[in-house]
């Protein structure tokens, strides 16, 4: 009998042991730690709620690391992106077509909530768009600013060229030209737009008007194979911020938001932040109407479809 109670108790132990390993294992398979991503920002409203995700502990929450890099212009933003530095970006479609068409794969996995503005210096002579031809409008080249531009003059049948583009890439530089006197006009996004008007520029036109909403957010495709856990982590983090955004009184983190985002102080005053949406993929006509433009203007050869810029990584 002794001996049978032994081999019992032996059994016993055996089968808990199992048990228990099999347990750990599942824990350790649950539990993967993730990778850390590695983000570009613009200085505009597009990078609101990545800001806001990593500063409520949002990111933190999905158990992920989040390293972000501020950049004044898409120039070095892109640069940093095909370096390797970069798993992804806050961005715009044409940034994405010319990355493709470079050779440099990419992928959108969500369109952002940007906002493009034609603003008029205070003491320049204009009050519409045709006032503006034959004069120094600013913009960055081959970025979403210089598309909504010529979507703006193409609106208002106005020639191709009609405008004396001047090309800016750094943003608070274009702001400060602007505002200095030093050119008729400027495009803009957003934070940039209502603080030129909120120190006496004029608003002339600009995206939300046009129904225009190009605005991005891309990973390479090395980022979108092998980090798909990840940046459903980011998602989700994402959709935390933008509730928190959507429910909160803007004073409860508008010096958050300037700190971190290279705001200049002007904006806690002068922007209107929009109610940001859920992430989401853009439509498939803000995807080929860019395309379209970029073909037009012979910027690529390739002719995308919708399927080979947009990916769904919940898929």
């Amino acid at each position: 009998m002794k001996k049978l109670l032994f081999l019992v108790s032996v059994l016993v132990m055996i089968v808990l042991s199992a048990v228990g390993c099999g347990n750990t294992a599942d824990q350790t398979a649950g539990n993967k730690e993730l990778q850390e991503i590695n983000i570009g920002l613009m200085p505009d409203i597009d990078s609101v709620p990545v800001i806001m995700a990593q500063e409520k502990g949002y990111f933190a929450e999905e158990g992920l690391k989040v390293n972000i890099q501020q950049f004044k212009s898409a120039m070095d933003r892109d640069a940093a992106l095909q370096s390797g530095n970069l798993d992804g970006a806050i961005s715009d479609m044409l940034a994405v077509a010319f990355a493709k068409s470079g050779g440099f794969d990419v992928k959108v996995t969500a369109f952002t909530n940007g906002s493009y503005k034609l603003i008029a210096g205070k003491d320049a002579e204009v009050n519409s768009v045709h006032d503006l031809i034959g004069k120094d409008v600013a913009v960055s080249k081959n970025t979403i600013i210089e598309y909504v531009t010529d979507q703006i003059t193409v609106t208002n049948n106005m020639p191709e060229n009609s405008l004396n583009k001047v090309v800016i890439p750094q943003i608070p530089t274009r702001l400060e030209m602007l505002q200095n006197g030093k050119l008729a006009a400027a495009t803009l996004p957003e934070p940039m737009g209502s603080i030129a008007i909120y120190n006496g520029c004029k608003y002339i036109t600009g995206s939300d008007e046009l129904g225009i909403n190009p605005g991005v957010m891309m990973f390479t495709s090395k980022a979108v194979e092998s980090k798909k856990a990840e940046l459903q982590a980011f998602y989700r983090a994402y959709n935390k911020a933008v509730a928190y955004l959507n429910d909160t009184d803007k004073a409860q983190y508008m010096d958050i938001v300037i700190e971190k985002s290279g705001f200049p102080a002007a904006a806690k005053d002068a922007l209107v932040l929009p109610k940001y949406r859920p992430a989401g993929l853009p439509k498939q006509q803000d995807v080929t109407d860019c395309l379209t433009w970029m073909n037009q203007k012979n910027l690529i050869k390739q002719n995308y479809t919708y399927d080979d810029i947009v990916v769904d990584i919940n898929k």
